[in-house]
């Protein structure tokens, strides 16, 4: 944190109640495990837990006060709020507001964490850079973000993320970003958006819910870039484009040219406002390529030099649970893709596999595993993931979940559907040669990073 926060600077704000002594704190706890003698604890309260229940132990570890939504039984200071949670987003805007830091913020579909990753390189490399910390983007890791800015940061990179409307307009607004990104819609959480309609107007609240935001990076690649194009200019905003398309009618600020991609990544010429750099990136994937220049979008935008760019992308690494490539039994090669699903990322993925297999004379392979949240499109959609599945050439399609049956019946011969992860990875094991790429996908509720464990010999690949 920047400096320190007194009680009554909340409650005047926040027309919140104080109860005790004024006190003033430097550093923000929601867990009470890890709170640390003087800091402020914020009993956050869900669904499934409530943060209420662990004052005993905040308050014998030392917490100098407490956020609470009901008066409690303790010799400690205590703001009595409605909402903790809103508390906590207010806290975290109050030391957003006292940083003089070039505040980056993006939000998307899929590849958003990418992008994130690869901009606040970029820009570690010229700058002293705050960045999201894994996947707490939502409505309390944004603000648990903002906590962590200190004086000495005078770059942030901050990924928002939403399971439904409104979501991102609250995290946009306490994290007031100058430039943001929007880095893709596609139907994902349709639970909580309704429609692909809902994802895309949710995406683009991130154009006007902060104040000093000035410019804004769309992906002019993506069916959507129209209506926020739209929206950012009625709100007064700069609009920078980036693709990886070929050259179209409208201009496009940064863009990525004479694309050439193999297994072991892709090389192309990136132009900007600022000229051109020759550029390699070694993952592979088109998709990789578009959250690439993305991220040199944001870091040029935010200051960086070409030069920087092109060193910084020449070194990134794959990430876990995201394309990761691993040894697999049976001297297969393995592709882990583990973390998350959704129906634009499935194939996405498996253009990468059937890139990867086409270039390395091998079979390709797709162990799949639902993806969640998907409303009343979930059958047509696991489907849709067997069909193309086909028609880019796969050679086998082995499924576990309920929905992704849909794909084994879809894709046709070549395909297995096993009821039970158990059962898939006795019958992988023995299948599994080495003259195969496997691809395992689901959703993080699917939990197939176990059956990654089950399928692996060691290390990276």
């Amino acid at each position: 944190m920047i400096g320190s926060i007194r009680l009554s600077d909340i409650a005047t704000q926040m027309d919140a109640q104080l109860i005790g002594e004024d006190v003033s704190f430097t550093a923000v706890s929601t867990d009470s495990r890890t709170l640390k003698t003087g800091e402020l604890f914020i009993a956050l309260a869900g669904a499934s837990f409530d943060g209420h229940r662990f004052i005993p132990q905040a308050v014998d570890r030392g917490a100098v006060a407490v956020v609470v939504s009901t008066r409690q039984s303790i010799d400690l200071p205590q703001l009595l709020v409605d909402n903790t949670e809103k508390a906590l987003g207010f806290i975290g805007s109050l030391n957003r507001q006292k940083s003089g830091a070039t505040v980056i913020a993006l939000t998307g579909s899929q590849g958003k964490t990418s992008v994130k990753e690869f901009t606040g390189a970029i820009l570690k490399t010229e700058f002293n850079v705050l960045v999201t910390q894994g996947n707490l983007n939502n409505m309390i890791g944004a603000p648990l973000t903002l906590l962590r800015l200190e004086k000495a940061h005078d770059r942030a990179v901050i990924e928002l993320g939403a399971n439904a409307a409104g979501e991102i307009a609250w995290t946009a607004r306490i994290t007031d970003p100058h430039i943001v990104l929007i880095n893709n819609a596609a139907e994902t959480h349709l639970e909580g958006f309704g429609s692909l309609q809902g994802v895309v107007r949710a995406k683009g609240e991130i154009i006007d819910s902060g104040k000093s935001t000035h410019t804004v990076i769309l992906n002019a690649d993506d069916d959507n870039c129209e209506a926020w194009h739209d929206r950012a200019i009625a709100a007064g905003r700069q609009v920078r484009l980036f693709s990886i398309a070929k050259p179209q009618k409208t201009k496009v600020d940064y863009q990525a040219l004479n694309i050439q991609a193999d297994a072991d990544g892709s090389r192309y010429t990136l132009t900007t406002p600022r000229g051109w750099v020759d550029c390699f990136i070694p993952m592979p994937g088109r998709h990789i390529v578009a959250n690439a220049v993305a991220a040199a979008a944001l870091a040029v935008e935010a200051g960086a030099s070409l030069e920087k760019v092109a060193e910084t992308l020449a070194c990134v690494k794959p990430v876990p649970g995201r394309l990761y490539p691993l040894m697999g039994v049976q001297g297969a090669r393995l592709l882990d893709d583990s973390y998350n699903a959704s129906p634009s990322s499935f194939k996405a993925a498996i253009d990468v596999l059937a890139d990867v297999c086409h270039a390395s004379q091998r079979r390709a392979v797709v162990i799949m595993g639902d993806m969640a949240e998907l409303g009343d499109k979930a059958e047509m959609l696991h489907s849709e993931i067997g069909s193309y599945a086909r028609e880019r050439g796969v050679n086998q399609v082995w499924t576990v979940g309920a929905f992704s049956s849909l794909a084994t019946q879809a894709f046709g011969d070549g395909a297995h559907h096993f009821d039970s992860q158990e059962s898939l990875c006795v019958y992988a094991r023995e299948a599994m040669a080495n003259d195969m790429v496997v691809l395992v996908k689901g959703s993080r509720s699917a939990g197939m990073d176990a059956v990654v464990a089950q399928l692996t010999t060691g290390g990276p690949h």
